[in-house]
Order: structure tokens, then sequence, then C-alpha cells
């Protein structure tokens, strides 16, 4: 299986004064379905670029979770993380795909504009993928409403908030919903995974 580096929330334990990586279960079930093996990386920068750096790392995914610092989220040594992982994929060419809050990293570099949305924390939400009407879940309370260069919009609500978004220069995609949490797995997920790492 072809192996992608894949980032995790912090979570604040205050008990333990402990600042912890954690990754849903359903992450690593989700990206076997796909042909993929993840790779966690820990929020610390060194550490996190030289498993990114690895030749067997072939994509980088980023998962949901923790608002980003400018929004008010409590994990600035994420935000930092990404973004240094998000240079070493671009400089190596690597296929990116942020889920949610990844999404929005992808679109805070991009110098989109965020903001605060209402009623969309739903399991079910319908949406236009490609134009077409289609059910997926959604976890968010910040997300952008406009798009421009270089992010193509291929997805988006009724209500006009950008559901998911392509990169016009670099092999990086971003989707507002999460297809780990989807019970069973949809294969419309699956094939975005498959086709964005290229899993034959």
């Amino acid at each position: 299986m072809k192996k992608v580096a894949i980032t995790q929330r912090v979570s604040v334990v205050p008990g333990y004064g402990e600042r912890r990586d954690c990754l849903d279960q359903a992450w690593p079930r989700f990206l076997a379905a796909c042909g993929l093996m993840p790779v966690a990386l820990p929020n610390v920068i060194e550490v996190a670029v030289a498993l990114c750096s690895g030749a067997d790392v072939t994509g980088l995914v980023l998962t949901g979770g923790n608002d980003l610092a400018a929004l008010g989220g409590d994990a600035p040594e994420r935000d930092a993380t990404e973004n240094a992982v998000l240079d070493v994929a671009e400089s190596r060419g690597l296929p990116v795909l942020g889920v949610c809050r990844g999404m929005q990293v992808v679109q805070q570099r991009c110098a989109i504009p965020l903001c605060r949305v209402e009623g969309h924390v739903t399991p079910h939400q319908v949406i236009r993928i490609d134009g077409e009407p289609t059910e997926v879940n959604s976890y968010h309370r910040f997300a952008a409403l406009e798009s421009r260069p270089p992010l193509d919009v291929w997805a988006v609500a009724d209500d006009g908030v950008v559901k998911a978004i392509r990169h016009a220069a670099h092999s990086t995609t971003g989707i507002m919903w999460h297809p780990e949490r989807m019970d069973p797995f949809t294969s419309a997920d699956v094939a975005l995974f498959r086709r964005v790492f290229k899993v034959a």
C-alpha cells in the first residue's frame, strides 16, 4: 500500500498537563479501504517535516479538528506544523487532500477569507458536487463564502458555503465533509482518495 502522511488534532488534557496528538481510529480504516497506509505526523515541526520528507511518503492528508488559531483555535503548533509540511509537499510535488480544517488551511494559505457559519454541524447535509445534489456530513463552524484563483470550487452548499476546492497549479484538493465518519464509507469518497493519491 502507498504511504501517506496524515496530520493529527491537538487534544489539551489539563489534568495531566499534556497537549496530546490524536487521530480517530476511523482514519486508518478509511485509508486502508482506499489502498493507503497512514504515517501519523506529530505536531512537532522538525519531526513532522522529517517524516513527510521520507522517500516512502507519497502524499499528505490534512485532517479535521481544532479551529485555526486565527479563528480562535487553541493549537497554534498545529497551524505551524501543517504549513511546514504543506511546504514540503509542494516542494516534492506530493498530492495533498485537506479535510474540513485541512481545507481551511489551504484556503488560508491562498488568502481566502473564512467566517463563522450556521447550520453546518449535522450528520446529513445535501450539497451540490459538480452540480449534482449529494448527501454528505458536515461538522464545521467556519467556512468560505467565496473563492478565487488558484482555487477552483467544485462543491457548494445551498447557502453558498464552499464545500470543496482544487488548486489550479498543485495536486491539492479540499473537502469540507468527513469521509472517515461515514458508515459505511462511500464509494465516491474512496474513489476520490484513490484518484488524488493515484492508487491503481
